[in-house]
């Protein structure tokens, strides 16, 4: 008897398999997550510690960014090649080195590239993590694993930048980066015991041609794009450099959509998007995170610089929106497994709307209300619209696909926070020269006058009108997306 039921708990058991994979898998996830909030709280003490500006040491963050993201095509594609389980052990193998060299690192150069080095890692576990549950729990669980993931994604949200917070404080920045290094290494050794490399799928010599040539535009794409929007806020849109990146961005584009559709085994295969229900779960999950990226970007500065909150508050008064992010994705995940992803797609997006629509409200004195009830709703709703439209999306992929198009999704993510943080920068500085005032979020901080803050909270104000517009399109396209389906 004793003995049925240990077989039966094991990693290797047909019935707790898919909740082993899930445990593996979080541990991993939260890693990255924890990595993310983490290190950019102790940016100021690095540039102190190394004499440099601020804009120089964001350096680690962007080039971090940069590299997950050029790279997370071609690691998804090799994993759904070489096996899932290969690249997810060899991406931590990586990110733990990276980070233990980045904590001894002499210089910012080095920091930075060593960084870089990790973002390789990164790339290589975040597409790959979120396809082997997907294989685990199988079609009909499939919101409800997506859900699942979320939950802990909104866990790491809070604690990276609290615990990031208190290492750097007691234990200086190094500290932060043994962390999430010594994380790499247990999310390493987790998944080492309880994987199974043919469960995870991949690896199984069907389509094993690898696109070099698309991986490579590919990346070229992404780059040349993201470098652009980032830029494009800092030296003006019409500076030479953005310029360059945007027609980079243009002809590499035009290149890879020409020969993806050419080629007989691309990275991306580009005619999945003919699916009216994976076109439509695409365009909405990038407008979602134009329409709420913003939130999470600009609402810290409002807190602190004109309302007057202290860092470690404000923490505290994104830790409510956090939990029910929490809570939102796991409910969300299940239901639309049992009834369809349409009231779920839509709905979510029409509640965030309504949330952004009570953070339009704010002003320059008592708006904590506002913000803690806006951001609530808005969370929920983007909770809620998240894990079901991810499994819409991934509802006409064949599971041999999982891993590029898994990291496909997390690009449209990671492409959508970078480019709804240009916009809205761009929005709130445009309102703040419009008015007479320097037009740069640095004009923002504890010596600003009040009339300066008057102009970046109407700035917030216009953003957050965009922001809906955003929002109440990806609802139009997830209506029309999921018509035929559900």
């Amino acid at each position: 008897m004793l003995g049925n039921f240990v077989k039966k708990n094991t990693p290797g058991s047909h019935v707790n398999y898919k909740w082993w994979v899930l445990f593996a898998v979080s541990v991993g996830l939260f890693t990255s997550v924890f990595d993310h909030g983490s290190i950019n709280v102790a940016l100021p003490s690095i540039a102190d510690q190394f004499n440099t500006d601020l804009p120089t040491t964001q350096w680690i963050v962007i080039g971090y960014g940069l590299t997950i993201a050029a790279l997370l095509l071609p690691m998804g594609r090799l994993s759904d090649i070489l096996g899932r389980k290969k690249i997810y052990l060899l991406g931590f193998m990586i990110f733990a080195t990276g980070g233990f060299l980045a904590a001894i690192s002499p210089n910012i150069e080095l920091l930075i590239g060593t960084k870089i080095v990790q973002g390789v890692g990164s790339a290589m576990t975040q597409g790959t993590s979120m396809a082997m549950v997907i294989s685990a729990f199988g079609d009909k669980d499939r919101g409800r694993a997506l859900g699942l993931t979320m939950s802990v994604v909104g866990v790491g949200a809070v604690v990276g930048p609290a615990i990031g917070g208190f290492l750097v404080d007691y234990l200086g920045w190094e500290a932060v980066l043994y962390t999430t290094a010594g994380l790499g290494v247990l999310s390493l050794i987790t998944a080492m015991l309880i994987l199974d490399s043919k469960r995870s799928g991949g690896g199984d010599g069907t389509n094993d041609h690898f696109d070099w040539l698309g991986a490579t535009f590919s990346a070229a794409t992404l780059i040349s794009l993201l470098l652009a929007m980032t830029l494009g806020s800092r030296y003006g849109w019409d500076s030479l450099s953005v310029i360059t990146g945007f027609g980079i961005f243009l002809a590499s584009a035009g290149f890879f959509i020409w020969w993806e559709l050419y080629v007989e085994s691309p990275m991306l295969n580009l005619r999945l998007f003919g699916s009216s229900l994976f076109a439509t779960g695409v365009l909405a999950s990038w407008l979602s995170f134009l329409g709420t990226q913003p939130v999470r970007f600009l609402i810290p500065f409002y807190l602190q610089f004109v309302l007057g909150f202290s860092p470690s508050m404000i923490g505290w008064i994104i830790v409510p929106s956090a939990f029910c992010m929490v809570v939102a994705g796991p409910v969300s995940g299940r239901l639309s497994d049992k009834y369809g992803w349409r009231i779920f797609n839509v709905g979510g997006m029409l509640v965030a709307a309504i949330g952004l629509l009570v953070l339009v409200n704010i002003d320059t004195k008592d708006s904590i209300m506002i913000v803690l009830v806006g951001m609530i709703v808005q969370t929920i709703g983007s909770g809620t619209f998240w894990p079901s439209n991810n499994s819409s999306i991934l509802s006409v992929v064949s599971p041999a696909s999982y891993g590029v198009i898994a990291s496909f999704t997390n690009l449209v993510r990671n492409s959508g926070n970078v480019v709804g943080i240009a916009v809205s920068t761009a929005i709130v500085t445009g309102t703040m020269g419009s008015l007479g005032h320097p037009p740069t979020l640095s004009a923002i901080n504890e010596a600003s006058d009040g009339l300066i803050l008057n102009a970046f909270t109407i700035g917030l104000q216009n953003t957050f009108y965009v922001c809906i517009g955003f929002t109440l399109i990806a609802a139009l396209a997830s209506l029309i997306g999921t018509s035929k389906k559900n």
